[in-house]
């Protein structure tokens, strides 16, 4: 199990529900209550000036609901639905959630629900002690865990970007500033404004393009010389 507690978010339209379920939080040993939110909106704010590792969350709240919330975020973070309505319940497994309760709280179940969440939480300890980094997306309305060592190449598609890896395509909601912030700089590089290589996975290269399994991709004039200065870092 994790040491350290989580770190976690209420968000919860009900002054008096709010309230039971932070009480749940303060109680658990496992659990450090950061903040506490009545809307989506504030929620927001919060997850960007914060590090949340959970989210406690209801789905029906003013101007933009839970499922809204859950679209906008770009991290990985464990959720766990808190709701009176059953009828989300199908819904929210698209998203990838950990749990979905029913108001008003069991506490045995909210144990239950928090027990699942530290389990994959230790199961992830676990891969990052074996020194596998991961790049979460959001895929098909869910938050997909990529290993970065396996990305070839990342292409930008409209609204989405294409990832390429050793195993799989995966299409994406993101921009390509957004996941080239998140790509390590030492071993990656945007090209092109629609193309961001590994350079571990470069083969070749010439004045306009990259060769990477013998696919030619786009290379923009202006980049070739951090290219060349990159790449002998990398091999040297």
């Amino acid at each position: 199990m994790r040491d350290s507690p989580l770190r976690t978010l209420v968000v919860e339209n009900s002054k008096v529900q709010c309230n039971i379920i932070a009480r749940l939080v303060r109680n658990h040993d496992h659990l450090k209550l950061v903040a506490t939110s009545s809307n989506a909106i504030d929620a927001n704010r919060i997850l960007k000036n914060h590090k949340i590792d959970l989210i406690l969350l209801d789905i029906e709240m003013p101007c933009i609901d839970g499922f809204s919330l859950l679209e906008s975020m770009d991290q990985k973070i464990e959720v766990i639905i808190i709701s009176g309505n059953s009828d989300y319940a199908l819904k929210a497994f698209d998203y990838d959630v950990t749990d979905f309760l029913l108001k008003p709280l069991n506490n045995d179940r909210f144990e239950n629900a928090v027990k699942k969440v530290l389990k994959k939480q230790s199961y992830k300890g676990n891969i990052i002690d074996e020194d596998i980094e991961f790049l979460i997306v959001r895929s098909s309305m869910k938050n997909k865990s990529i290993n970065i060592k396996e990305i070839k190449w990342v292409e930008a598609l409209g609204d989405y970007i294409k990832i390429i890896t050793d195993k799989e395509k995966v299409i994406a909601l993101s921009t390509m500033k957004s996941i080239s912030d998140k790509l390590p700089k030492d071993r990656f590089l945007r090209i092109h404004r629609s193309y961001i290589v590994n350079l571990n996975k470069v083969e070749k290269f010439g004045c306009k393009t990259v060769e990477i399994d013998e696919h030619q991709i786009p290379m923009s004039r202006k980049q070739k010389p951090k290219l060349e200065f990159l790449l002998e870092k990398v091999n040297s």
